[in-house]
């Protein structure tokens, strides 16, 4: 169990799960730097968080912009959108309905996370909706079987299962982000295809992997002392 003050943001877990070194960089250098998807995804976050923090939808109560938290993972954050589902009223809690104020019935949480572009499967994304249902079931003591990713540019939703195989990639992408916060190492640049596509590009620096300082210093030189002198 983790200390309050421990807590570290389960929205890294998007960031670890696409690059660790991406990861790293966020959470121990504190940088950060937008492209145009990042850009487009701040929007999405900030239409949904400038709506009503509660509505009511037919069977449905919906809250917006909730903070959640699991100590047994560490992890804290601000929800998008947790939808309340109506149950079959038992007379009583359940395992996956509790009573709201001022409201008749069980209700399932069921959250919902806002993401930019069309829709499509990422794991980075699934994971952090799944640490958002663990902190629900942390802090209710019910069940949070399955939540979803809405997707501003398709305008259509992606369920998502939190199968046991999602939950330990999630519980585990926890435990790596302590590791790296306890650790205070950022790994070195990769160079791969998921470069091109972040947008710490030109922080991270990934064309210089490999490359030492002493050996970037020799070629300058050798370049200086190899150029004719201009008369």
């Amino acid at each position: 169990m983790f200390d309050e003050d421990d807590l570290l943001p389960l929205s890294a877990l998007q960031h670890l799960a696409y690059c660790e070194r991406r990861a790293a960089l966020v959470l121990l250098e504190a940088v950060w730097a937008d492209n145009a998807h990042t850009a487009q995804g701040m929007v999405s976050h900030q239409k949904v968080h400038q709506a009503p923090s509660t509505e009511s939808r037919g069977t449905q109560r919906i809250a917006r912009g909730l903070w959640v938290r699991s100590l047994r993972l560490g992890l804290a954050g601000r929800t998008d959108v947790v939808e309340f589902q109506r149950a079959p009223d038992t007379g009583a809690l359940s395992e996956i309905g509790i009573r709201l104020p001022d409201t008749a019935g069980l209700w399932c949480p069921f959250p919902v996370e806002y993401k930019s572009g069309a829709r499509r499967h990422e794991r980075g994304y699934e994971q952090q909706l799944c640490a958002q249902a663990l902190c629900l079931e942390e802090m209710l003591h019910i069940a949070v079987p399955a939540g979803a990713l809405f997707y501003g540019k398709s305008m259509r939703r992606l369920d998502v299962v939190f199968s046991p195989e999602l939950r330990a990639q999630t519980e585990a992408g926890a435990a790596r982000l302590h590791q790296f916060v306890s650790a205070g190492i950022t790994p070195a640049p990769v160079n791969d295809m998921r470069c091109p596509k972040c947008s710490l590009l030109a922080i991270c620096l990934p064309n210089a992997a490999g490359r030492s300082a002493s050996g970037y210093l020799r070629r300058m030189l050798r370049a200086v002392c190899d150029t004719p002198e201009q008369q």
